[in-house]
């Protein structure tokens, strides 16, 4: 099995930044891919931004330009660094990785874009 926690949510101004983290434990060899939902108030849960083992990468339209997605995988750890924020950004963020034929989610982090 693969374990998930994630840091770095917080609170910040628009057009500010924060940097999300995603630590995975267990069976790390087996993931193939990492990334990053979230889900905000009355909406549905999003792909934000989806790495493969091997690099390959891809992002939510609204995202693309402002969010990125890096992995080192030989910690097994995912960052989503995220620039120019926005109030539309506004939710809980979950890290997820794909392995062992399943998806292993971590307990999201709140990212709050507010002035």
């Amino acid at each position: 099995q693969v374990q998930l926690v994630e840091s770095g949510g917080g609170l910040v101004q628009p057009g500010g930044s924060l940097r999300l983290s995603c630590i995975a434990s267990g069976r790390i060899r087996s993931i193939y891919a990492m990334g990053w939902h979230r889900q905000a108030p009355g909406k549905q849960r999003e792909l934000v931004a989806r790495i493969t083992s091997g690099g390959s990468a891809n992002y939510l339209d609204s995202v693309k330009g402002r969010f990125t997605i890096s992995t080192d995988n030989a910690k097994g750890t995912a960052y989503l660094q995220m620039n120019s924020l926005k109030p539309e950004d506004t939710a809980v963020y979950y890290c997820y990785a794909d392995a062992e034929r399943r998806t292993y989610w971590g307990q999201g982090t709140q990212v709050t874009v507010s002035s």
